[in-house]
Parts: structure tokens; sequence; C-alpha cells
């Protein structure tokens, strides 16, 4: 069978992305950027023989036969070769970011491998990650294009778009967007891998039905263990999720997911006793692999985690290596962790209410158990949501989260998740982006050298194509994400995408129907293809009440009604103003009356607004992009022109 590496019909060869590098194949030719990467020719093949291949195992025997066809040479030559391409492409064996060594297998990529066609500019990543192992990759279908006027094609949300920063922030993120020429998002067609699988939240068994905080966490917890095994393809919490309280065969969710395994379970807690059932599934044919029942103290529900999560990657991964993942000790304080685990459910309600009750639980979990670092970080991460939607003075909530992450790290320095809220608040709130870049590095482990490029700061700087590199990674990682896909559009809508952003958006709201933004976001794509009476209907169905208020304004102006606009934007102003002046701002910029935009400029500059990152790649503001005093305003932000 012909290699997808090799061109058919007559058409050029193909170009592929894998992280930051660039593979043409036509050129044999490896560029990161500008810089380009004079590779041998045995070390050309090898990484071709390993994009053919992706995210499968390449075993020794397999390259020595694919890059020194014919030839007898010894096994240790293949070692000496991937030494020479990590070399001359800057990997590094300890901490790979390109290649990952399998002990006693083989070699395979790190990165999602992506397809750049013939068609397509260089740096056009809009395709998603893409099985090479496959017979043909098909190219990417054509969309609207739509370049603002003083911009490369910018995009995006007026009011609060705190939503999209806290879910880039905490998790930064989801298979692959597979955009169809219709509203929805639709997966194409794709191998599942042998090492991939989705844990479903455990189902509360108890009499009184109050354990589901438990059940959750159990799942959350299992999912974290496998993910830290870089050979498992592990589905991500949300896109798991999707499938709590359903029937629906297990089958048919391991085919959805893409995913060759689903672990479901139960759980039962009786005072300090706990009952948990897990069993793993064979999504592929609906086979049981295993099932145990397991009867404890909750104080040892970290190993009883631990246990499974060993279990599990045993059988599905089937290598001694992997035998003993990870210990985990007995629990300081179980009560400590139940008020944890409750935190943790009160979160998934974005509203004040249950935001106010998780920082309840954290604090609570900290009093019980002062070294519960864990606990620290998430307690930052709930000030920080109470901010960003405007929900506490921005000051006051900023500051008590940089002082709950901070303690998180004095606990322990290497929590991720610390290091990803401190990040977040680099950005929203001190604009220190070189901080930021750092906080995020620290965030992301070695093997997620794809999501390096993280959306929201790669947004914030203009570096569009940078931040669909993020999210792409982040899509193959959770293909059922609302937010992934709300982020997906955003970009899209930033790169001048505008079928992507469409599709996108219609996805995420077909995912999750109430979700903040999602209707104002898709509005602003609406207005942008010149269709504002749709853009209005669209934003009228928004549930975030700023957001339902400030973007009529928007479509009432291209509409046309000044009038209507002018009532809207005094109601925005009446309700909104105090918390959120960047979004009056935008509101005057997008109707071209700069001196007052840049009056409410200032103003959001002197109050801290945390949505004040927009101000490079909001839409709203293109009709400023020309006037000196919008340069002026970015060099006071350190941000790049």
């Amino acid at each position: 069978m012909q290699s997808p590496l090799t061109p058919g019909n007559g058409t050029s060869p193909p170009a592929f992305r894998v992280g930051d590098l660039e593979v043409n194949i036509g050129k044999a030719e490896v560029t990161r950027g500008d810089e380009k990467i004079a590779l041998p020719k045995l070390s050309f093949d090898l990484l071709c023989a390993l994009i053919n291949a992706a995210p499968a195992i390449v075993t020794n025997d397999d390259l020595l036969e694919q890059v020194w066809p014919g030839l007898q040479v010894s096994p240790e030559s293949v070692a000496q070769r991937v030494k020479l391409l990590r070399s001359a492409i800057g990997d590094d064996s300890q901490q790979p970011r390109y290649i990952l060594g399998v002990r006693g297998r083989g070699y395979r990529l790190i990165p999602a491998v992506q397809r750049c066609g013939p068609h397509l500019p260089t740096s056009d990543v809009t395709d998603p990650p893409v099985n090479t192992s496959g017979a043909t990759i098909p190219g990417q279908p054509k969309s609207q294009s739509f370049t603002p006027k003083g911009s490369n094609g910018r995009p995006k949300r007026v009011v609060i778009a705190a939503a999209v920063l806290i879910a880039v922030g905490v998790a930064v993120w989801v298979g692959f967007p597979w955009l169809s020429s219709h509203n929805a998002v639709q997966p194409s067609s794709v191998a599942i891998a042998d090492k991939s699988i989705a844990v479903l939240p455990f189902a509360d068994m108890s009499e009184k039905k109050d354990q589901e905080y438990f059940g959750d966490g159990m799942a959350e917890e299992i999912i974290d263990l496998l993910a830290k095994i870089p050979i498992l393809k592990v589905i991500g919490r949300t896109s798991s999720f999707q499938f709590k309280g359903k029937t629906q065969d297990l089958r048919s969710i391991g085919t959805q997911l893409g995913v060759a395994y689903v672990l479901e379970g139960s759980v039962r807690k009786s005072g300090d006793r706990v009952r948990v059932t897990a069993q793993l599934i064979d999504s592929r044919n609906g086979t049981p692999r295993w099932s145990q029942i397991y009867d404890r103290d909750f104080g040892e529900v970290l190993k009883l985690q631990a246990e499974i999560a060993n279990k599990v990657v045993r059988l599905v991964e089937n290598d001694v290596f992997y035998s003993e993942l990870v210990s985990r000790k007995t629990l300081r304080s179980p009560e400590a962790y139940a008020a944890y685990l409750q935190g943790q459910y009160a979160m998934n309600n974005t509203d004040r209410q249950g935001t106010e009750q998780a920082v309840s639980n954290f604090q609570r979990a900290l009093q019980l158990d002062p070294t519960f670092a864990d606990a620290a970080a998430a307690l930052a991460n709930a000030y920080q949501n109470l901010g960003a939607y405007g929900l506490m003075p921005p000051a006051e909530a900023f500051e008590k989260s940089r002082v709950a992450g901070e303690q998180a790290l004095k606990l322990d320095p290497h929590l991720r998740s610390a290091h990803w809220v401190l990040g977040n608040i680099d950005i929203t709130y001190d604009w220190d982006w070189p901080a930021a870049e750092r906080e995020f590095k620290l965030a992301i482990a070695p093997q997620d050298a794809a999501l390096q490029a993280v959306p929201l700061l790669s947004l914030t700087m203009g570096r569009f194509d940078d931040a669909l590199i993020g999210i792409n990674a982040s899509l193959a990682r959770d293909p059922m994400d609302p937010e992934g896909y709300f982020f997906l559009g955003l970009v899209q809508l930033c790169r001048g995408r505008l079928a992507e952003a469409e599709a996108a958006m219609n996805r995420t709201i077909e995912l999750s129907p109430t979700f903040a933004f999602a209707h104002y976001d898709l509005a602003l794509v609406l207005l942008a293809r010149g269709e504002p009476d749709k853009a209005l209907a669209e934003v009228l169905k928004e549930p975030n009440e700023p957001a339902r208020l400030g973007g009529p304004a928007l479509a009432y102006f291209r509409l046309g009604r000044k009038t209507d606009s002018d009532a809207a934007l005094a109601q925005f102003i009446r309700s909104y103003a105090d918390c959120i002046p960047s979004g009056v701002a935008a509101i005057y910029a997008f109707r071209g009356e700069s001196d007052e935009a840049f009056k409410w400029l200032d103003h959001a500059y002197a109050e801290k607004d945390p949505l004040l990152y927009r101000i490079k790649f909001g839409t709203e503001f293109d009709k400023l992009h020309d006037d000196p005093r919008y340069k002026a305003f970015l060099k006071k932000m350190k941000l790049p022109e």
C-alpha cells in the first residue's frame, strides 16, 4: 500500500507539523519558524517513519527495515540515529518534547501530527492531527475567509470573556475538531489506538444519593493518574463526563470518544467505610476485561485510586515497566479530602453560589489539613473565578487567589495546577506576559510538548497560529469538551476562518446549550459575515447577562438602528460599567466612537479590569488600530504592536 508520505494522483508531496516543527516531505526539509534544520538523509528518513506511524510506536525492527532497507546493520544504529535526530531538533531524552523512547519497544512521536496541505500557507494549521498510517489524508474543506480592516483577521468577545480564561486556565484543555460543512462538528472516521481509555464518572450507589461528589472525585483522580503515562491516550474529564447519568452502550461511548477501553464503576460511602466497584470494558467488542469490588476505610481512598490505576495500566499496556505506576500515602485527614472533593463538585456550577460554596469547602479542607497543597491550588482557582466573573472586586479576588496559589507552591513546588492559576493571574490582572509564559511552562508536563503554545497567552500576544496548535492539542485529549470547541471557535474567528468558527461555536452549544458566551461569540461570527439580523437573534439567546445586554448594541448598530443601540449601551453602562469598563470601551470602539472608547480603556486600565487582556485580539477594537492612541495603549500594556 502506498505510504501517505508519498504523493499520489499527481498531487504535491505533503507537509506535516510536529509540535513547532514543519516537515516538508517533497523538499526533505525540516524548519522551525524561519530556521532551517539540516538533517542527514538517515535522520530525515527516521523522522518520516515516526510521522508515518503516529501516534503508534515504531519498533526497533521496523525502523531498521524502513530506514536501512536491505542493509545489515546492528540494532544499536537505531539508538544512535535517534540520538542524532534529537540533537538536531533540540530534543532531550530525559525530558522529551518530540520523541518518546519506550523501553524494549521502540519510539513514537509525542506531539500530534498535523497535515499542512499544499493548498495551505505553511503557517496554516487548521487541519486536525492525523494518523498518517491511513491511506490518504483528506484536504481541508474550503471556508469563507475574512480579514478585518487593520488586522490579520482577529475577533472576539466583548463583555466578560472570563469563562475562556478560566477554562483555558485550569485544565488547559481536548480529539480534535473535525469541522464539517454544516453547523455541527463531527468526528471523522479514525483508527482507535490500542492503548486508549476513558474513565466515566463513578455512579453514586449510596442510599441517600448524597455521594455524587465522591464518585466524580474517584473518576477525576484516576484520570489524573493515568494521564501521567505518556504511552496512554487518556480522554479528559469533560468528555468522559458528558455521559454521566446516561445509559448508552459502552461500545457506543468508546466509539464516540475514540478509545479502546472504558473504565466504569460505582461508590458507596457509609461512615468511615467505602465500597468501590470498578470494571474495565474493551469498548471495541463490549467484553469485560476485569472487575473488582473493594471494601476499604475512607482514609485508604488515595491508595485505592492508585491500585485501580495500576491495574488498568497493566491490563491495557501489558508492560512490566509500568507495573508500579504510582504509590500514594494514606490520607492525612479523610475529612479534609472529603471537603476538597465537595469543593471540586461545587465548582462545576460556575454561578456565584457554586463558586462561593467551593471557596468554603476548600477553606475547610485547609483548616483540617494545612499541608493540603491541592486544596490551596483549588482555592486559588475559585477566587480567580470570582474575580473574573465579576462576582468579587478584582483587586480582592486576584490577591486572594495569588496568596492561595503561592501557598500551594510552598507546600508542593511542582504542583502544576498552582502554576497554572498564577499564570492566569499574570495575564488577566498583572499583565506580566513573560511571567505568564514561565508559569505555563511549569504547569505543563514534559510529554505535553504540543501544549506549550498556551491558547490564552498566544491570543493575547496576537500569535493566532500558535493558539490553534494549543487548542488542537487540547481537543485531542477531550474531544467532547464544549469549552474546547468554544475556544476553537474563538481562535478561528481570530484567524478569519468564519466557517470553522461558526461550526465550532455551534458544536459548543450542541454539547452545552447554556454555555456562557457561546451564543454571543456566534453572534460575533455572524456580524463578521454580514448577517446582523441573525446575530441579533443569536445574542438574545445568550444566558450570560452582561453579554446578553452588551451584544445587542453591536447588532443594532450594524442594522442601522442607532437609537436601539444607544439604549442597549446605556443599559449596559448602568448595569456593568463599574466591573467591566473594557466592555463599554468595546462597544464604543465597535461603533467607531474612538474618543469615548479610549476614555473607557483608560478607566479599565486604572481599575485593573481583568478582561483588558483582550485589547489586541478583540474584533470590537479593530476600528482603533490605526489610531496612534491604540499603539500607545498597547505599549502601556507591554503588548507587541
